[in-house]
């Protein structure tokens, strides 16, 4: 048996470990002085108080999610040849998934790696950290990760505003080699990625199957593409063979970005640039009669918690009934929420009343989420948070 710390479970309260849930909550530890003692990010043993193992888990004395498991064989090595077995699992996974190095390598809890989202650009990685536990395990990763793929370059993008409820710091840093930018290849189109500079990772590798559906509907039509970021939607519509594009965001250097991608394609003659805030632009367009054979509205989260769930829903059906009103008849509107706060369900309702309000009757043609290098964790619906809609109006 392992000799790392043990970790009692209350009594009565291993009904969700017991059930195979990954997570540990405080309120279910018996937390004694010598668990409270406890480095944050240790690896400890988890136990009932009837002695049944639950194996390994990262251990956050000050944190909600006390616990996040990392092993079911309590007595493992969490040493350097464990970190390069779980995160050789997750490569040989998206190995067989895709045909070039771009992708999610490591998504978290669904992975094994609780708390750790890794993504890959060639031999570029840009890691996120978001526990205690992932954290202090950084070191060991990057020799899994030069052991595995060699990369030139790896950046932590320890951005992310879960740090706080583990008591890290946000930061964001070049962890090893000298340059790290990069490219990724989708939809016949590479794009530049800057982990260092970009938003969260450098690119949003869960909308890839979603943005080949849009391109593949968008042929011989005019799309627009609001809350643009760098162009992944449009700029792969125009590849596809789109007769105009419109990429609209308020950031500048992401209109720039997506410019300087459209140059380097070949595409520029197809496409514009519209600097401005989204949902005002898309309003003053709808009162203008502009319209559009393709409509792609994939803004960023409008609920960052539960509390604005009431707010963020208002502000779904209001997305749904400007940007519908850009949609030509028998044309297209996609639309997306990454809110993980929003269930699915309650999405499309509420999509569906903005359409409503805009008075189009609707096909649903798709409704999705992220893709198969964004795997879900069974017991974790409620990591579920990319939820979309592919709509054909009349």
């Amino acid at each position: 048996m392992s000799d790392l710390p043990l970790l009692r479970l209350l009594p009565g309260r291993d009904r969700r470990a017991k059930a195979g849930h990954p997570w540990v909550f405080s309120n279910e530890v018996t937390m004694t002085a010598e668990a409270r003692a406890i480095p944050p990010g240790s690896p400890v043993r988890v136990e009932g108080d009837d002695g049944v193992r639950h194996g390994i888990h990262h251990f956050n004395p000050h944190s909600l999610i006390a616990g996040r498991r990392l092993s079911h064989d309590p007595s493992v090595p969490i040493d350097d040849a464990f970190w390069q077995a779980r995160i050789g699992e997750a490569l040989a996974l998206r190995t067989r998934l895709f045909p070039t190095p771009h992708y999610r390598l490591a998504h978290a809890e669904a992975d094994g790696l609780p708390g750790l989202i890794l993504d890959r650009y060639g031999d570029l990685i840009a890691l996120q950290a978001n526990t205690a536990g992932m954290e202090m395990a950084t070191p060991a990763i990057l020799r899994a990760l030069d052991a595995l793929i060699r990369p030139r370059a790896v950046v932590a993008r320890n951005e992310a505003s879960v740090r706080a409820l583990e008591g890290l710091p946000e930061a964001t840093l070049l962890l090893r080699g000298t340059e790290a930018t990069g490219t990724v290849e989708e939809g016949g189109v590479s794009f530049a990625v800057d982990p260092l500079g970009g938003q969260k990772t450098g690119w949003f590798f869960d909308q890839r199957e979603n943005r080949a559906r849009v391109a593949n509907l968008a042929r011989g039509e005019t799309v627009l593409d609001a809350f643009c970021h760098t162009g992944g939607f449009g700029l792969q519509a125009a590849a596809a063979g789109a007769a105009r594009v419109t990429l609209l965001d308020r950031s500048e250097h992401a209109l720039a970005t997506a410019m300087e991608t459209a140059r380097r394609n070949g595409l520029e003659d197809r496409v514009e640039a519209v600097r401005g805030e989204a949902m005002e632009t898309l309003e003053r367009m709808g009162q203008s009669g502009t319209r559009f054979g393709v409509v792609v509205a994939d803004p960023p989260a409008f609920a960052k918690s539960r509390k604005d769930i009431p707010q963020a829903v208002r502000a779904y059906s209001r997305l749904a009934r400007i940007a519908a009103g850009l949609v030509a008849p028998g044309g297209i509107l996609f639309i997306a929420s990454c809110s993980h706060h929003v269930p699915s369900g309650e999405f499309t309702d509420t999509v569906l009343a903005g359409l409503h309000r805009a008075r189009r009757d609707a096909r649903i043609l798709a409704i999705t989420g992220a893709g198969p290098d964004h795997p879900i964790h069974p017991m974790l619906p409620e990591s579920v948070y990319l939820k979309a809609l592919t709509i054909q109006l009349s």
